[in-house]
């Protein structure tokens, strides 16, 4: 089983580890490649005033701008379920999960970084502000790691069940080339956006405290909270219509 998930704009300052090196990440061989990228960011936060950085990471105050204008080769680190702290992560509460859900979570997710492109959940990343989409120059990471890294996740997929519970937007990180599930919130009748967060959050709460293998199995462990209303199979895409009871 892999499944795919959007990392969040919210993180926690928590450091465990060291700075980043080869070791820290998936993908190994693609070290020096994913470091290109990386130093796009870092050569630029460090080069520019503060006040031309408040877009690329997407805050309003210019006084938080010192904490992200570092080096982040010497930042310390922390596993990437641990670095981001947004709603989907609220939700899944990995911290309150028993030894076996967290180890289903650190073997088989896949996060979409704005930054550091496709990392696993037990990758080493810093505290790091990029917003997503955010260019430097000409420069759209989500285009370089669709660019360089798609092949290598062809192969780490292959003959896997794949969920995707991914925001849309990192679709363009990676574009899946097998069958896959995914699914979509409904709530009155109306297609649930913000708060798709929390669900798929809760989505992946259920994989991991039930060690689903199958895609087919998730159904049967749905909180009651989630109701399957329709299906539909377009292309690799299995999506499920999820109407949301509370």
């Amino acid at each position: 089983m892999i499944i795919f998930f959007s990392p969040s704009e919210s993180k926690t300052k928590l450091d465990e580890y060291g700075s980043i090196c080869k070791e820290s990440f998936i993908f190994q061989d693609k070290y020096a490649k994913r470091i290109e990228a990386v130093n796009v960011y870092n050569e630029y936060i460090n080069s520019h005033s503060a006040d031309t950085l408040l877009d690329i990471f997407g805050i309003k105050n210019i006084e938080e701008i010192k904490e992200y204008q570092k080096n982040i080769f010497d930042a310390a680190t922390c596993t990437a379920i641990k670095r981001y702290s947004g709603v989907s992560y609220s939700y899944l509460a990995y911290d309150t999960l028993n030894q076996n859900a967290k180890d289903y979570i650190l073997n088989n997710v896949i996060i979409f970084s704005n930054l550091f492109g496709p990392v696993s959940a037990g990758d080493k990343i810093p505290h790091y502000k990029l917003k997503q989409g955010a260019k430097i120059g000409s420069f759209a990471f989500e285009k370089f790691y669709k660019d360089n890294f798609s092949n290598d996740l062809d192969e780490f997929v292959y003959n896997n069940d794949i969920v995707d519970l991914r925001a849309g937007f990192y679709e363009k990180f990676y574009q899946i080339k097998q069958k896959y599930t995914t699914f979509k919130f409904i709530k009155q009748g109306r297609v649930v956006s913000h708060f798709a967060k929390a669900y798929r959050g809760i989505i992946l709460k259920v994989m991991a405290e039930n060690n689903i293998a199958k895609c087919k199995d998730i159904l049967s462990y749905l909180p009651e909270s989630l109701e399957v209303t329709d299906s539909s199979i377009k292309g690799f895409k299995e999506e499920y219509i999820l109407n949301v009871l509370d």
